[in-house]
Formats: structure tokens, C-alpha cells, sequence
């Protein structure tokens, strides 16, 4: 918008449209249409960049579906000797199944899931009282 409003100021100031054009590198066509905005609503909005939807997205076949089917499997029964997915494990996973997809985008896509990941917790549960000591333990004495 920058570059807009300074080809319309120079315009102003009785600078030539070509010179303006020059001035910030852009075609004659460029400020003629800008100038044409602007003088339709005397809005400098009307300069505003208008949304874009952007690059489409590669990786279809990761469809959220497909990710929570993955997340559900365990790694163990996968081969992997791991008790839970890291997005690195995953998106190795995932492609030898034929999902290309990289660790970083994998990171979206589950943030975009609403997926966090959190460090397992391990906690301590004492051996119930019914059951026998290994043999060999040294009975205090």
C-alpha cells in the first residue's frame, strides 16, 4: 500500500504519471488504475492489498482423518520402539505408507487439529502388598 499512496502523493505534487511510475518502479498502468481507485471513492482503502487465498496445499491425502487413524495406532505394533508418536517418528511413518509429508508441516497440520503434544509422565506405583518378593532379597535382618 506503501508504494500506492506514494505514486498518488508524487501525482499530487503535479509530478507526470510516468515519473511517479518511475519513481516507485511500476508500469504507467499501475498508477493509472490506482489513480482511478482512489479517485472513485476518496478512500485510501480502496489501495489496500485484497485477500489472497495463496498457495493451495500439496499434501492432500493427510486428511485430518487419516492423521487421527495414524495417532491411534500404537508405534509398538507399528515396529517402532517407541511408547508414544514424536512428529519426526510420525512423518516417518507416514511415508512409508506413501503420505510424503514433512516434519514441520506435520506440526501444523496436528496443531491445526488441535493436537499438543506433552511429555509422557511416569509415576511411581508401589507393588502391591499380595504379592511375593523376588527371591534372593535380604529380609532386613
Amino acid at each position: 500500500m506503501y508504494r500506492r499512496l506514494e505514486a498518488l502523493l508524487l501525482v499530487a505534487e503535479r509530478q507526470s504519471v510516468a515519473e511517479a511510475a518511475r519513481r516507485c518502479r511500476v508500469n504507467r498502468s499501475s498508477v493509472h488504475r490506482w489513480l482511478a481507485q482512489y479517485r472513485a471513492e476518496h478512500e485510501a482503502t480502496t489501495l489496500l492489498d485484497r485477500p489472497r487465498s495463496g498457495r493451495p496445499r500439496l499434501h492432500r491425502p493427510l486428511t485430518p482423518r487419516r492423521l487421527a487413524a495414524a495417532l491411534a495406532r500404537d508405534p509398538r505394533r507399528c515396529g517402532y520402539q517407541a511408547t508414544s508418536w514424536t512428529v519426526p517418528l510420525l512423518a516417518h511413518d507416514l511415508a512409508a505408507k506413501g503420505i510424503m509429508v514433512s516434519p514441520r508441516t506435520l506440526r501444523r497440520r496436528l496443531h491445526e487439529a488441535g493436537y499438543r503434544w506433552k511429555r509422557p509422565r511416569y509415576v511411581y506405583v508401589e507393588r502391591a502388598a499380595h504379592l511375593a518378593q523376588k527371591k534372593g532379597a535380604s529380609s532386613g535382618v
